[in-house]
């Protein structure tokens, strides 16, 4: 048996993961105690997509490990042992203002609870592959020094800058900068998933994203930007735009394209490999583009106000540089630009 073992299952990369995974033969293994729904409210909870792995996928268990508990989670993995072929962790606290209110939660989760994973899997199976879902909030506050110009619609990098072209590159330092506290802890996290693979010679990957989306995240006021401004925009619902003067700039990758990248590394791992991930110059907006392109997809205009206050740690402007994880996997491509995706957002909330 080949078990594939999954945290934050319940969740947008997770649920897709497991569906990926399960197709390709594996019995998997889904760890989600639905946190989010403690982080975000009820509307944000992962049960139901839980609820509906269980009953639609024959060979889905689910576990409602919590990860910051060391015995619960060596536990499951020596019942497991070396039937486990592939360890795929996005389970986190993904908010910049939530881990200000709870820091030794945040931590607890993104931290510790990494720690508890990657020394389950050094024990019991360390030839699997440890694939760490991370986030571009690990550079911290540093892309807001790049040369930056405002247009009509968004920032934009001067043409001139190296990163023009492709975005922002793994070259780009961690140290020195404002991270906000959840970027502290994903930061903690990550190195420590890269030095499990360098100092234990364990096959692992951190995928530093960008904003990560698709049609079954359950999106919040909090976390989740393309699919609650959707639902907003939908539902005739209030959102504030803050800082920037909306025309801070994201790329956007689909958890499709992302459990593609997933499922390239597994096949052909290596050990400490670091990658931005994300929507790249192939798909990106800015906050003004994207209340463009929800109100055009739902027919409604946005109910919005403008906050001058930025979120603290937030960028003004990011797009993944994806070449490294190309020259590395060259079947890898992207499918969904962001259009395509967003027309997949709108289409799931008109449906719920």
């Amino acid at each position: 048996m080949s078990v594939a073992v999954v945290t934050g299952s319940g969740g947008l990369i997770g649920s897709e993961a497991v569906k990926r995974f399960h197709a390709e033969g594996f019995d998997v293994v889904g760890i989600d105690n639905d946190m989010r729904a403690y982080f975000f409210g009820q509307e944000a909870s992962t049960k139901p997509t839980a609820e509906g792995l269980e009953q639609s996928l024959p060979n889905y268990r689910h576990e409602a490990v919590d990860i910051r508990e060391e015995s619960a989670v060596l536990g499951l993995f020596e019942k497991l042992g070396k039937e486990i072929r592939v360890v795929i962790h996005t389970a986190a606290q993904p908010s910049h203002d939530w881990a200000a209110r709870e820091p030794f939660t945040d931590f607890g989760v993104n931290a510790t609870g990494t720690l508890h994973l990657l020394e389950a899997t050094r024990r019991h199976c360390p030839e699997a592959p440890f694939i760490f879902t991370s986030t571009n909030k690990v550079y911290g506050d540093t892309p807001n020094g790049l040369p930056l110009v405002e247009l009509e619609s968004r920032w934009e990098i001067e043409e001139t800058h190296p990163y023009f072209g492709h975005g922002i590159p793994e070259s780009m330092t961690i140290d020195q900068s404002r991270h906000s506290v959840f970027g502290a802890s994903k930061v903690a996290a990550d190195v420590m998933v890269q030095e499990y693979g360098r100092y234990f010679d364990m096959p692992t990957v951190c995928f530093r994203g960008g904003c990560l989306t698709g049609p079954a995240h359950a999106g919040a006021e909090l976390h989740g930007f393309l699919s609650y401004l959707m639902k907003c925009t939908v539902e005739g619902r209030p959102y504030t735009i803050y800082g920037y003067q909306g025309k801070q700039v994201r790329d956007n990758i689909h958890s499709n394209d992302l459990v593609d990248a997933f499922m390239a590394f597994f096949r052909n791992p290596r050990p400490a490999a670091v990658y931005n991930i994300g929507g790249g110059r192939h798909s990106n907006c800015s906050m003004r583009e994207a209340i463009a392109l929800c109100e055009e997809l739902s027919g409604r205009e946005l109910d919005h106000t403008y906050e001058e206050t930025n979120r603290i740690g937030d960028h003004i402007w990011w797009i993944s540089d994806v070449r490294a994880f190309q020259r590395d996997y060259p079947d890898w491509e992207q499918k969904y630009d962001l259009r395509r995706t967003m027309t997949e957002i709108h289409d799931a909330c008109q449906a719920s």
